[in-house]
């Protein structure tokens, strides 16, 4: 296992970061080698594994991810926007792949990551399902067959504790239907209706959001037009496909030459 290479998971003590730790420690491909989490946290400098309720790892959890990144070939990284920028500079300057789950990003965000994607390998989604990303491409082609008298909606649903909203999915599909139309999701977007906000206005892609429970996702793309409509659906049941779907990009990963990728690419699907 010594031989395998090295990833560090950030954000170790939210859900999803826990359920990465759990799938690289099963991985036969990838072995933990840091856990970083912020600072202040309880879990700092503990064991991971104990932290986690279970088995004591030898691994601590850290809050200095340059001294955590030194033995890594790969970063996986659910956390907030203002971290994941951090963690892509450190990435870059080492020359380790970072796989970016993070959502809620601003476009100068987006326009901050692409500009470090340049020197290095960098993979993110949205979400990181493989039947989710067969969803876009679908939503890309039914959009492309589909003329404007055709609504498109898109609606997502997730956990209570979910902060940014439309969903990472839900603007990755949305993009995705922009593009079969062949305009801009900035310019066609429509969000947050309440009140009276007059008809809508043909051509746009509107967004609803649900939150609620422990819904883990799900998401539903509608094209409404005179007398039919087609709903394209995916339901997510179990977290650990977002996961595993990040393991598989870091893996692939290793591979690839600097630049940005999304996990169409990994999934060959581009």
């Amino acid at each position: 296992m010594g031989d395998l290479p090295g990833v560090v998971i950030t954000g170790v003590s939210g859900r999803m970061g826990q359920m990465l730790v759990r799938e690289v420690q099963a991985s036969e491909k990838l072995r933990l080698t840091g856990a970083v989490d912020r600072a202040g946290h309880d879990w700092i400098g503990r064991d991971l594994g104990l932290a986690m309720g279970g088995a004591e790892t030898g691994l601590l959890v850290t809050d200095d991810a340059e001294a955590a990144f030194a033995e890594a070939r790969a970063i996986i990284d659910f956390t907030a926007p203002a971290a994941t920028l951090g963690f892509s500079r450190l990435a870059a300057e080492r020359g380790l792949v970072h796989v970016i789950g993070t959502t809620g990003f601003s476009d100068e965000e987006l326009d901050e990551l692409a500009e470090v994607a340049k020197g290095s390998v960098q993979v993110r989604a949205g979400n990181m399902s493989l039947g989710v990303n067969l969803l876009t491409v679908l939503t890309r082609k039914v959009a492309e067959a589909l003329d404007t008298e055709f609504d498109i909606e898109i609606v997502e649903a997730h956990h209570n504790r979910k902060v940014d909203a439309p969903s990472g999915t839900a603007l990755m599909l949305g993009e995705a239907a922009a593009e079969g139309r062949g305009v801009s999701l900035a310019d066609a977007s429509d969000r947050g209706r309440d009140g009276i906000t007059g008809a809508r206005k043909a051509g746009d892609i509107g967004f609803s959001a649900i939150r609620g429970g422990d819904i883990v996702g799900e998401h539903d793309v509608i094209f409404a037009g005179p007398g039919e409509r087609i709903i394209l659906r995916h339901v997510a049941s179990d977290r650990a496909l977002f996961a595993r779907g990040a393991l598989k990009a870091a893996s692939w990963a290793l591979d690839q030459e600097p630049g940005f990728y999304d996990m169409l690419d990994v999934l060959g699907l581009n």
